[in-house]
């Protein structure tokens, strides 16, 4: 699906971009209810008061529970309730470097992390994606684009999953994908992978040796299109390949000049 901006009121300098109509009360909101059940508990860390009080508003209005700090060190906390299925991260914190929570999120907890951030480049970008985030949304944002992109995170984990019952494996056995437990392993090791990685392994998997361009796992991957993302694919297949470790060229290969491919046949 390709993503618009709606029609904004205000001034460019604002932090947020508002909708028109938008008067900030819940009735100004729309419902954007998401369809598929890709709702949970997402935790909002973010020291703008109104960011984070229009981001609650429209999350919560998409069906999600939502938990907000302005604290770092408070949101690295809430981490350790296990209650938390997602994080919108500000990396620029008052009292401790956002990337701290960010590391806490995606290496003790395996939680998938939406960074929020003013940095608008696209070496920004990648550079955050590198460090572990699943998805990067720039300032000034639409509140309803961050509740699709939440959605497109949450439901990511469930592409491959026409087979719920059913455990592929791949290269006599190197590769195995459980699809009813979202589990990966390589020679029997199981594997720790983001919503983003998990994603791209079992794009690839669907059709064993097909070539996928950087555009098409953009749109297969994340669910959506959107400008300098293509970019990110290539750090999201060196984490993943990192992760397989000795195998990792032999399985995720790469093929010139058009993108990657799943270089195991799948097991009869």
């Amino acid at each position: 699906m390709h993503l618009t901006m709606p029609p904004a009121c205000g001034t460019p300098s604002q932090t947020v971009w508002r909708p028109c109509g938008d008067r900030r009360g819940p009735d100004a909101i729309p419902a954007l209810r998401i369809e598929d059940g890709s709702v949970g508990s997402l935790l909002v860390v973010e020291d703008d008061r109104d960011i984070r009080d229009l981001l609650r508003r429209y999350l919560e209005r998409a069906g999600h529970a939502v938990l907000t700090t302005a604290s770092g060190a408070e949101a690295i906390g809430l981490l350790e309730t296990g209650t938390v299925d997602l994080v919108l991260l500000d990396l620029g914190l008052p009292d401790i470097d956002g990337r701290e929570v960010l590391d806490a999120a995606r290496t003790r907890h395996s939680l998938p992390v939406i960074v929020l951030t003013a940095r608008s480049s696209v070496e920004d970008r990648i550079l955050g994606l590198r460090q572990g985030a699943d998805d990067y949304v720039t300032k000034p944002f639409s509140p309803t684009e961050v509740v699709l992109r939440v959605a497109a995170v949450l439901s990511r984990g469930r592409l491959g999953d026409a087979s719920p019952d059913q455990v592929a494996t791949y290269g006599e056995g190197l590769l195995s994908l459980d699809s009813s437990r979202r589990l990966a392993t390589v020679s029997g090791r199981e594997l720790d992978l983001t919503p983003t990685e998990w994603g791209l392994l079992t794009t690839l998997a669907s059709v064993p040796g097909r070539p996928f361009s950087r555009y098409e796992l953009v749109n297969r991957v994340r669910g959506y299109e959107f400008t300098g993302y293509e970019r990110s694919i290539d750090s999201h297949v060196k984490n993943l390949r990192h992760k397989l470790g000795t195998e990792g060229t032999g399985v995720v290969e790469t093929v010139v000049g058009v993108g990657y491919r799943l270089g195991l046949n799948r097991d009869i």
